[in-house]
């Protein structure tokens, strides 16, 4: 079982920029705040693996809520390129391109922003980084203690798929966990990123990324692969949940 933990970055330096995807900025002391909240939310969660993004906001986050462990950096993970519109706010693009933005709005994964990516060449980037996710996670999995050998014979730790995945899972201590080989990933990446590996993983179409997902800075979505899953095979445990960044009495949505 592979536990993908996914987050967008912090708050960064990008001031009233709408699009702005490869402005390599760091973060604000506001956006070094929200991270570390995350970081205290996840203390003494077992995380296998911390992936990032290489820009330097999504660095910043996935190194503070590292607190010392290693963070490996995958250039797949970037923000989608928006070309000549990096930098423009909405206002500015409706000004130069309105038809090409209504295009844009109309089907956002078959539509290029000039000069820079559709959403459909930001899939390609997330499948292939699922698929080498799953496959090097699952390969750790086989050696994990409890994990039996690949014939699936019975008992902790076989893989198999609970008979109901959609229904409700009893908690799990961190030992038992681990025991039956449950690998961790945490993601960290950005926004339009986020809501388009959502789509892949979970086959919904990618067209539709910007109508049916959120991704607020530092939120915490969480998806998992049972044992031979396919990449677009995941199911969705946690979504958007920004709770670490609310005070009491606050609804801890966006």
């Amino acid at each position: 079982m592979l536990t993908l933990l996914l987050t967008r970055h912090g708050q960064a330096a990008a001031g009233d920029v709408m699009l702005g995807g490869q402005l390599d900025v760091p973060l604000l002391p506001s956006g070094r705040e929200e991270a570390e909240a995350l970081a205290r939310r996840l203390s003494g969660v077992r995380i296998d693996r911390i992936v990032s993004s290489p820009m330097l906001r999504a660095l910043e986050t996935a190194q503070t809520i590292a607190t010392g462990r290693p963070v490996e950096v995958d250039e797949r993970l970037r923000e989608l390129d928006y070309g000549r519109w990096e930098g423009l706010t909405y206002d500015e693009i409706d000004a130069h391109d309105p038809e090409l933005r209504a295009r844009w709005e109309h089907d956002p994964a078959a539509t290029h922003s000039p000069g820079g990516e559709s959403g459909d060449d930001v899939a390609a980037r997330a499948l292939n980084f699922l698929v080498d996710l799953i496959e090097a996670e699952e390969s750790a999995a086989n050696g994990a203690p409890g994990t039996p050998d690949p014939t699936g014979t019975p008992g902790v730790g076989s893989g198999r798929h609970s008979p109901d995945p959609g229904g409700s899972r009893a908690i799990v201590s961190e030992a038992q966990a681990e025991a039956e080989g449950e690998r961790r990933a945490l993601v960290v990446a950005h926004g339009t990123f986020n809501r388009i590996l959502l789509c892949v993983a979970l086959g919904i179409p990618v067209r539709d990324y910007r109508r049916r997902f959120l991704q607020d800075r530092v939120n915490l979505t969480v998806l998992r692969y049972e044992r031979g899953d396919p990449p677009d095979g995941a199911q969705l445990i946690l979504a958007n949940d920004v709770g670490h960044l609310r005070s009491p009495g606050e609804a801890p949505w966006g």
